[in-house]
């Protein structure tokens, strides 16, 4: 692939790491950067507020083909409709919303062109559910990354107390189980990892050594144009 724009994709479920990971690459290669999460989450944040129903398929499609959402890189910001919601999407009823919306194949469709076109020169790390699977099935490099349940329960609950936010580590635990099940188990693009992704538990790896791990792979695959 090296006449085409490389793509590194990074899946995994919530709280494994991926984000940080994603990140991390993009800043040390230079490449651009697609949390594809953060779309499905603003799509939720658009619904709540426009007060449409989750389970009405056809209006979500909708709001999803026409969604104004704007991603800022620095500094590190999202806009709906013209408003900062970076930290509006990441709150738990916003997380278990865009879930819901996820398991929505229409909605997966109006989405998939929009996650495409961050595809450009260096090159992208996308970070989410399908990317190795759905959105880039011909990537240079696939990473899946996992963590248990309660490690990953563990991990929410320090991030959002570093917030201000106090919660109950039982409810995270049993609301990321629910989200898993509710991920793994969709007609369309369950979260799988892709055939040739390189499978990364980080429950007990701090995530200094996951991206040394993967960008080792990063070297044996991909010639880094400087």
């Amino acid at each position: 692939m090296s006449s085409k724009v490389p793509v590194i994709t990074v899946d995994g479920p919530s709280g494994g790491g991926k984000g940080t990971l994603s990140l991390m690459l993009a800043k040390k290669l230079g490449w651009h950067f697609l949390d594809s999460g953060a779309l499905y989450r603003v799509l939720a944040l658009a619904a709540i507020r426009h007060s449409v129903a989750l389970d009405n398929h056809e209006a979500l499609a909708v709001l999803a083909a026409h969604l104004d959402v704007i991603f800022k890189h620095d500094p590190q910001e999202i806009l709906l409709e013209g408003q900062i919601v970076t930290m509006a999407i990441r709150t738990e009823e916003c997380g278990g919303a865009a879930s819901q919306v996820a398991a929505i194949p229409a909605v997966r469709t109006a989405l998939l062109e929009r996650q495409r076109a961050f595809l450009e020169a260096p090159g992208l790390v996308a970070d989410g559910r399908d990317m190795g699977t759905v959105i880039f099935p011909a990537a240079d490099l696939k990473i899946f990354l996992e963590a248990t349940a309660l490690e990953r329960a563990k991990r929410r609950q320090l991030q959002l107390k570093q917030q201000g936010i106090d919660v109950s580590l039982d409810g995270l635990f049993v609301e990321i189980e629910k989200r898993d099940e509710r991920d793994k188990q969709r007609s369309v693009s369950p979260l799988v990892p892709a055939h040739d992704a390189i499978v990364i538990d980080t429950t007990q790896m701090p995530i200094e050594k996951v991206f040394e791990t993967v960008m080792a792979h990063v070297n044996e695959r991909i010639s880094i144009k400087t």
